[in-house]
């Protein structure tokens, strides 16, 4: 069997996607992950680097392209990280995320479930309600450029409302107008570090500049800058972060102008946001998701549910509405804080929240008795913890709801679930991120002694 070697050039076709959104081709039986290459093509691509378990190759020619290959859309797109599937149709994106989420849990958590369909959006563009830019040293306003903190100066992003870029360059005006230095964050010197643009269903946005300092001059001509660009802002922030890292919000805000929130809408219900408030970034697709979430709890108003990291509670409330009983728990003070605002907003009275670790805290109720029947979980991408696994299942609730944004993890947790006792019996796909590679999961177990679901 001939040996992959650097440099050489290969004809072959492109089975499928790799969880990078890369073309997959089998090379004398090692995987080679080809850059915007599509299923189906016939292609020369040439071998840039050979790892231990795959190979890194480069397009270089297509014999048969798919009908599904579109010409990018977004002069951008290759050069900033943001997005990764602009180079193929919407419905070949789908499919790519659905094989993906299938893939994941077949191989990586042994399940035999069908991930019986993918949610798309109606709307794949201008869907973040929520844009950082970051600030290059040169005073450029854009993204980062993948797996680098080089920023690639972009006037026109797709996934953002046009709102959110003309606020951005309009402090991106005041600061060359009035010499206001950009961060470098090579020295750890300057003062502009990001750009944060937050936004609600009725087109009104929050401004928050990140600096790396307390105060910045100018203040009120950025405050002018910024409402003659976007004139529904109400509200203008800084944000204190003198510390180096890549963590973008700092712990100190001052108003500058107008209010530091805004309300939105969601399943109904109202939400008070704030720069550091979790929030959902694609609005009308986090309903289809809760909405596949709920559907998957089977609630009939006279259950106990238990949701793990709750966030600022938007789907606990929803949970609420349906349940008897509902209970959020967040490590994030300020989020629980949001979460218990929230709730009295809302006029629900059957929620309540604690602040803690996830494990400690299901560990905790569980100690104390509590046997919901219904657990909901909505993990960072790291997925869960064993221990938190274990108290869980501890707690032998009927049904567990999981909600997932990353399929590797979900895999894995799904195969120590199995070691519980708990099988899942469904899971849905829901497009949360229309271009990038990025999937959101929702998954139904259900204890291996409950003979059926009502």
């Amino acid at each position: 069997m001939e040996i992959l070697k650097t440099g050489q050039i290969h004809t072959a076709l492109v089975e499928g996607y790799s969880s990078e959104g890369c073309g997959v081709v089998r090379l004398n039986g090692a995987v080679v992950f080809v850059p915007r290459a599509l299923r189906g093509e016939r292609i020369d691509l040439k071998i840039l680097r050979v790892m231990k378990s795959h190979a890194l190759g480069e397009l270089v020619k297509i014999h048969t392209p798919s009908p599904e290959r579109a010409a990018p859309d977004c002069p951008y797109f290759g050069k900033c990280g943001g997005c990764d599937f602009r180079h193929l149709s919407y419905a070949e994106e789908l499919w790519a995320k659905r094989q993906r989420v299938q893939d994941a849990l077949t191989r990586i958590g042994g399940s035999d479930v069908l991930v019986e369909n993918i949610l798309g959006a109606k709307n794949p563009d201008h869907y973040r309600n929520k844009c950082q830019y970051p600030v290059g040293p040169r005073g450029e306003i854009g993204f980062f450029q993948a797996r680098t903190h080089q920023v690639v100066p972009v006037e026109r992003c797709l996934l953002q409302p046009e709102v959110c870029d003309r606020t951005a360059h309009a402090v991106g005006s005041w600061m060359k107008r009035y010499k206001i230095p950009a961060y470098d964050e090579s020295t750890g010197r300057g003062l502009v570090r990001h750009i944060y643009v937050r936004t609600n269903r009725r087109g009104e946005s929050l401004c928050c500049v990140v600096v790396n300092g307390r105060k910045v001059p100018r203040e009120a001509e950025l405050a002018a800058l910024v409402l003659a660009a976007a004139p529904k802002t109400l509200g203008v922030v800084l944000n204190v972060n003198t510390k180096r890292g890549n963590v973008i919000l700092g712990g100190q805000y001052r108003t500058l102008w107008g209010q530091d929130f805004l309300m939105d809408t969601l399943c109904g219900l109202e939400f008070k946001l704030s720069v550091p408030s979790f929030y959902q970034i694609n609005r009308e697709q986090a309903e289809v998701l809760y909405d596949q979430a709920l559907e998957f709890a089977a609630l009939t108003g006279e259950e106990t549910v238990l949701d793990l990291y709750c966030g600022a509670g938007t789907i606990t409330l929803c949970l609420a509405k349906r349940a008897k009983r509902a209970i959020g728990a967040e490590i994030i003070p300020a989020a629980i804080r949001d979460a218990r605002e929230n709730a009295a907003r809302n006029g629900v009275v059957n929620a309540e929240f604690f602040c803690g670790d996830a494990a400690e805290t299901a560990a905790m109720l569980e100690a104390e008795g509590l046997r919901p029947e219904v657990v909901t979980v909505d993990p960072p991408r790291k997925g869960l913890s064993p221990e938190v696994i274990a108290s869980v299942a501890a707690m032998k609730p009927d049904r567990i709801v999981y909600v997932s944004c990353d399929p590797g993890t979900l895999g894995r947790d799904v195969k120590l679930f199995a070691g519980e006792g708990y099988r899942a019996l469904q899971a849905v796909a829901v497009d949360m991120f229309p271009g990038t590679r990025h999937i959101e999961t929702v998954v139904l177990l259900s204890r291996e002694d409950v003979s059926q679901i009502p």
